[in-house]
């Protein structure tokens, strides 16, 4: 079955987009949110005329050891476009790049990978009093900390279906670069605003004392502590080279 052309494909997934997110709370929500899907999961590297960087390139990039140095950003933004009611555009990382565990305050969100292999960590925030467990003594914590239930820890390539968020589900994620430089689509909705309180927070881990040496299995309940970005997470930005929405 042929393809359909390449500026139309990104533009009918811009539509959907916009018809989804515009009623959130609509009885077609589910099925305009279904379709959606189904639109991003058919996007390729080469329908946004994207080519996947090799890992000697993001190598030379870095000047180093490292695979980035320290005037090149370890993750760069494609801005594609932005509405009130959802923003798109592609993150790119480089080799060995981590997107910090964060949040999305009151936001939709999905995610398609482009070409790499990433590993998102997805974890839901309990309500207060949902738990009697105590925080971890062993990690001095410079932020207020609360519950949070660790769900998924789950490998993402080209062939993966979009990894989903929702203000509810896996609404905190952290995002890593396996095995050389990764790329994503990233649908938003609404966009992160902060003067209506959709900021973006980071947040650590926080882990007791091992008690085998298997990793715990999930999901299972955790402990978070909300941290500044990290020194050496910031994001650059890069011409979208894609069709026009």
């Amino acid at each position: 079955m042929p393809r359909d052309n390449m500026a139309s494909l990104i533009q009918r997934v811009a539509r959907q987009a916009r018809l989804t997110f515009r009623s959130p709370a609509g009885p077609a929500f589910g099925e305009n949110l279904h379709r959606l899907q189904q639109l991003l999961d058919e996007v390729r590297a080469e329908d946004l005329h994207l080519a996947p960087r090799g890992p000697s390139a993001a190598a030379a990039a870095g000047g180093g050891g490292v695979p980035w140095g320290g005037s090149v950003p370890p993750v760069s933004y494609m801005h594609i476009c932005e509405t009130e009611s959802f923003s798109m555009g592609v993150f790119l990382l480089r080799s060995g790049a981590c997107i910090p565990l964060h949040d999305h305050p009151g936001m939709n969100g999905m995610l398609k990978v482009l070409y790499g292999t990433l590993r998102i960590a997805c974890m839901d925030t309990l309500p207060p009093g949902a738990t009697s467990a105590a925080p971890p003594t062993t990690t001095p914590a410079a932020g207020p900390c609360l519950r949070a239930l660790f769900r998924s820890r789950q490998q993402y390539t080209p062939a993966s279906p979009p990894c989903l968020l929702s203000p509810h589900s896996d609404n905190l994620h952290q995002i890593d670069a396996v095995d050389g430089p990764a790329a994503f689509l990233d649908i938003l909705a609404p966009p992160y605003d902060p003067q209506h309180g959709r900021d973006c927070h980071y947040y650590r881990l926080l882990e007791g004392p091992p008690v085998g040496t298997e990793p715990p299995a999930l999901p299972r309940e955790v402990w978070l502590v909300e941290t500044p970005q990290a020194a050496d997470f910031w994001c650059g930005g890069e011409p979208y080279p894609g069709p026009r929405v």
